[in-house]
């Protein structure tokens, strides 16, 4: 198996503060990394989720996890991490991410987010602006690897 070439991948190490005491990625550091992917790949496309909260007093939030570990990382591994729209709907992405250790697939997984009002964290429409630079349903993201220091 490999990696979705067209998918948009965001890139990082495995420090210290990420495993357990054997040198392994504590399981639950992999929603971390996803979520710094997901950031990353709206980030590219010119959406800055902290904008969006302060001139929209809109943000996204998690509301759906479904991980499957399949092979452990470790301390000093590098990571390619990446993200795929599988449903889009008017106030909900479910989104499709995987993390890499070369070619070696490590963890899977399918994540949903929603839009909500930021205040009263109630359900809000998805702006327009960003539902149309998404890719089409089912189809891969923009190819794109988010810039990372090694």
């Amino acid at each position: 198996m490999t990696a979705d070439p067209s998918a948009f991948q965001h890139e990082l190490r495995v420090y210290w503060e990420d495993t357990d005491a054997g040198g392994v990625v504590f399981y639950a550091n992999y929603l971390k990394f996803m979520e710094r992917a997901r950031t990353e790949w709206l980030r590219a496309m010119g959406f800055e989720q902290e904008t969006m909260r302060r001139d929209e007093g809109l943000m996204f939030v998690v509301s759906d996890t479904a991980l499957r570990y399949l092979a452990p990382a470790r301390l000093d591994d590098w990571l390619r991490v990446s993200v795929v729209p599988a449903e889009i709907g008017r106030a909900s992405l479910t989104i499709d991410q995987q993390v890499w250790r070369g070619e070696q697939l490590l963890t899977q997984g399918r994540i949903r987010i929603g839009c909500v009002d930021a205040r009263s964290l109630k359900p809000a429409r998805i702006p327009a602006r960003i539902l149309q630079a998404l890719p089409p349903e089912g189809a891969a993201a923009a190819g794109t690897v988010a810039p990372a220091h090694r």
